[in-house]
């Protein structure tokens, strides 16, 4: 099989696709969603994500002095609603109001969760790192919840096409994952 040479500058989305995610945050009374495809899981005990943020982000700010935030998993209906928040700045609109986006409040967190998303967890940073361009935050998974169509407490369903979890491909480019069984 034959290799092509990867521009280093697109190296990591040879790690992609891996579910992208809404991520909101809150201080005071400020709050905002941005559109997150670099996120990790780091830990199962205690359960721990990590977030890559570019510091210029409105969110990276919230984040920062709140030591808080949430992952809001989106379905494959909200694709024109992700590029829509992606192109905008939280610090000239409310993205919430101009997407029409629901929100309730979580649990252990302050960060607002976005109704029409298929998963939510909400996090406590515990950690940062700056690493080149972006900061990554480290945190811990202190409440999470699903829509029991698109998850079965173990795994992503993916048998519904309206619960399927966005994947970001790089760019412009979105898709969702197909599942396949391996045989034992």
């Amino acid at each position: 099989m034959a290799k092509i040479q990867v521009d280093l500058a697109r190296a990591t989305r040879l790690l992609q696709p891996a579910p992208l995610a809404l991520v909101t945050a809150k201080f005071r009374d400020k709050a905002n969603v941005m559109v997150a495809a670099w996120t990790m899981n780091c830990s199962h005990n205690p359960p721990m994500a990590a977030l890559a943020v570019y510091p210029a982000r409105f969110t990276h700010d919230l984040i920062v002095k709140s030591g808080q935030f949430a992952l809001n998993i989106p379905p494959r209906p909200l694709l024109e609603t992700v590029k829509k928040i992606a192109e905008t700045s939280g610090e000239d609109v409310d993205k919430f109001v101009a997407n029409k986006l629901t929100l309730y409040e979580g649990k252990q967190v302050n960060a607002p969760l976005i109704v029409e998303c298929i998963g939510h967890l909400e996090c406590g940073v515990v950690d940062t790192l700056r690493l080149g361009s972006h900061t990554l935050f480290f945190a811990e998974i202190v409440a999470a919840a699903a829509d029991e169509l698109a998850f079965d407490g173990e795994r992503w369903t993916l048998a519904d096409k309206s619960v399927k979890p966005l994947h970001h491909l790089g760019g412009d480019g979105y898709g969702v994952l197909e599942a396949i069984e391996a045989k034992h």
